[in-house]
């Protein structure tokens, strides 16, 4: 199972359950959510394998309007 936690940034954190949180490359403070995932993707669960976490930043959505 996987912890899953959300940054002030809506950044997106995923470490193994039980795990504590890095303190490296990691910014801001994680809230925990309250669900735990089962399953994530192969590229996640690569990348938890190789660094003990993975960091996803979410991207902002904006539309041009100016059209």
């Amino acid at each position: 199972m996987f912890d899953v936690y959300l940054s002030d940034k809506r950044d997106l954190l995923v470490v193994r359950s039980g795990n504590p949180i890095p303190s490296g490359n990691t910014s801001g403070r994680w809230r925990k959510q309250k669900r735990r995932v089962i399953l994530v993707s192969e590229e996640i669960r690569r990348v938890i394998e190789s660094q003990g976490y993975y960091v996803r930043k979410v991207s902002v959505f904006s539309s041009d309007t100016n059209t």
